[in-house]
């Protein structure tokens, strides 16, 4: 796991935007494809408006989501509205292009392995994702990975439900899944994540986040969120 230190969070969000048009360029020079899923968050939002700026061959790029609260479309709570707001408005993509876990549906586990599905026809069987992007919960879980939850046991799915959390059920991609990434990228900013992100570089496997492979993983982190291992990171370093 590398570890890069930042000033601030739009300084992490736009250099995770240059990772992802890097790591975009490069698999669709070697596969013809991008497939990249992403977390929610405010810094990502950010990150997703600085992407959409970059040079990338859009059309050979497909979006997946990391996670979903169950909730009606376009409700706030849900990380594909701001999505869809941060890059069908301002890149070169097609909606199609952006593949929305299907939390609307009146059959959940019918829907994850649905999801899953789409996975498999875009990214191989089994699914392999090109890169992705997560973050750092102050209770240490990434994606919809939570402390105590049954989903953090899931072998056998690449797509899986989690109980209520924060007031929502949510789905998420799982263990599995994760760990197949070509590249996993995490953006930690807030002081609220100095002990869990200590955690995490100390390949801390209590927390869920810690369970997350770490080769081929990088770190961008504001100081704030680093905490005293800003003083051992300097940027891009």
């Amino acid at each position: 796991m590398k570890l890069e230190v930042f000033d601030d969070a739009d300084s992490v969000a736009r250099a995770a935007a240059a990772t992802i048009a890097a790591e975009a360029r490069a698999a669709i020079a070697a596969r013809g494809r991008f497939a990249f899923a992403v977390s929610g968050g405010h810094t990502p939002w950010i990150m997703l408006r600085a992407l959409a700026a970059e040079e990338i061959p859009w059309a050979g790029v497909h979006v997946f989501q990391v996670d979903e609260r169950v909730a009606p479309a376009g409700h706030p709570d849900r990380n594909l509205t701001h999505l869809r707001e941060s890059l069908l408005q301002y890149a070169s993509l097609r909606p199609g292009q952006i593949h929305a876990m299907p939390v609307e549906s009146p059959d959940l586990e019918a829907a994850a392995t649905e999801y899953a599905e789409t996975l498999r026809q875009i990214a191989g069987s089994p699914p392999v994702l090109d890169l992705v992007h997560l973050g750092l919960g102050p209770d240490g879980h990434t994606a919809s990975l939570v402390p105590g939850d049954p989903v953090l046991d899931v072998t056998n799915a690449n797509v899986a439900l989690t109980g209520v959390y924060q007031g929502r059920r949510r789905m998420t991609l799982t263990y599995p899944m994760l760990n197949r990434a070509r590249r996993v990228l995490w953006v930690v900013t807030g002081s609220e994540k100095v002990e869990m992100l200590r955690r995490l570089h100390d390949g801390d496997v209590s927390i869920p986040a810690g369970r997350v492979r770490r080769e081929q993983a990088l770190v961008l982190a504001d100081r704030a969120a680093a905490g005293q291992l800003a003083a051992e990171y300097k940027r891009g370093g």
